[in-house]
């Protein structure tokens, strides 16, 4: 089992329920899965972009990335339907927690100029975060690297309230800002 998975059971869900005055553990928030999502617009001219793309992801995650395409035709962008644009990964279970275990200790400490994350979630109970460029991750060289390549990653989180996940990710010692901070 995952440190943070069996962390979350044994001590984080017993403190959240306290914190949140919820008495039945299936109401309590849960980490239900994790998207990775990299949008390569320059494959259309250059294939070797996406490759090396839905390479870093499998790198990253361990798992196949899936390629997607355009759903609709961009005159301006020179875009047509059904498009490799980019791949993405979605992980859950022990995956999900050893990505998120990685991402919380090792990689944010490792973003240039990291002075916390902003604590905006969506609405829902979701929190969205990009990451500039991939280099941060450990298990990529920077070597390998032809052209540096932003991602996005969505934590989405049961419950739908943006109170309960906010609460539930502090619990998990993710890095949010603090408001004296500002942005």
């Amino acid at each position: 089992m995952a440190r943070l998975r069996d962390q979350y059971k044994n001590e984080i869900r017993p403190r959240l329920m306290e914190r949140l005055g919820i008495d039945n553990v299936h109401q309590c928030p849960e980490l239900r899965k994790i998207t990775l999502s990299c949008g390569v617009g320059a494959a259309k001219d250059d294939k070797k972009l996406l490759e090396n793309a839905t390479g870093i992801l499998e790198k990253v995650t361990g798992q196949k990335a899936v390629i997607t395409k355009a759903r609709v035709s961009i005159a301006q962008f020179r875009l047509r339907q059904g498009m490799s644009v980019g791949a993405r990964v979605t992980l859950r279970g022990d995956r999900m927690y050893e990505f998120l275990d990685r991402l919380i200790n090792v990689v944010t400490p490792r973003l240039r100029d990291f002075r916390g994350l902003k604590s905006k979630l969506d609405g829902r109970g979701n929190y969205s975060m990009g990451i500039a460029e991939q280099s941060v991750f450990p298990e990529i060289e920077g070597a390998l690297l032809e052209k540096q390549q932003g991602m996005n990653i969505t934590l989405t989180v049961s419950g739908g309230r943006d109170d309960w996940s906010r609460a539930l990710l502090e619990e998990m010692n993710f890095p949010f800002r603090t408001e004296k901070e500002g942005r």
